[in-house]
């Protein structure tokens, strides 16, 4: 089934795909735009594995300085050349990530970047709080592995809720995918710095 014009473009608009793939979603999905942003979501996951093991040595280092400048961010993004980190799709990107970082205060990049001994002593700590609840030992390590989620969704960057995103539904990830999709190379966030005036370190 062809998809219409106006479907394409409301798919567009919500994914910031290419023309043929927002129609090859919409084919593969018989018209269902919803569908359709998961079926992009999912290929962009997939592209993006393929690229994993390609260097993203190019990039850039951008800045957000709060108004009153009393806090600022500093973040690196790599990508695999320089003529993708000079396009507005990085850019935007870069710029969306460095808000994020000063408002969301993460201390990690992603999950993986968190110390073992961080996560065993969170652990610990969810341990004790439900040590005292008389539920099955399967039910109470599921409430502490959830809390862990929750705590991974606060503390690494690409497990926030995006701050532009009022539904809460789009993980910071899922925005470093698009763009790893849309560019056809290997997007990665490589580290960040947030500073605030009278802050710690």
């Amino acid at each position: 089934m062809a998809a219409d014009a106006q479907t394409v473009k409301a798919l567009r608009d919500q994914t910031g795909a290419g023309v043929m793939d927002c129609k090859a979603a919409l084919q593969a999905t018989a018209g269902d735009l919803q569908a359709a942003v998961e079926y992009l979501r999912k290929k962009g996951l997939a592209d993006a594995k393929k690229r994993e093991g390609r260097e993203a040595k190019e990039g850039v280092v951008g800045t957000y300085i709060h108004p009153g400048a009393k806090l600022g961010v500093l973040i690196e993004v790599n990508c695999e050349t320089d003529f993708v980190a000079k396009t507005d799709d990085f850019q935007n990107l870069v710029r969306d990530l460095a808000m994020q970082v000063a408002a969301a205060s993460p201390a990690y990049v992603a999950r993986e970047d968190v110390p073992p001994e961080v996560v065993e002593k969170e652990r610990e700590i969810y341990r004790s709080q439900v040590a005292d609840q008389k539920k099955p030992a399967g039910v109470l390590d599921k409430i502490v592995e959830g809390r862990l989620e929750k705590f991974y969704s606060e503390q690494c960057l690409l497990e926030q809720p995006f701050i532009k995103d009022a539904s809460g539904k789009t993980r910071v990830r899922e925005l470093v995918d698009a763009v790893n999709s849309r560019t056809r190379e290997r997007v990665i966030v490589r580290r960040f710095c947030r500073f605030q005036v009278g802050g710690a370190g």
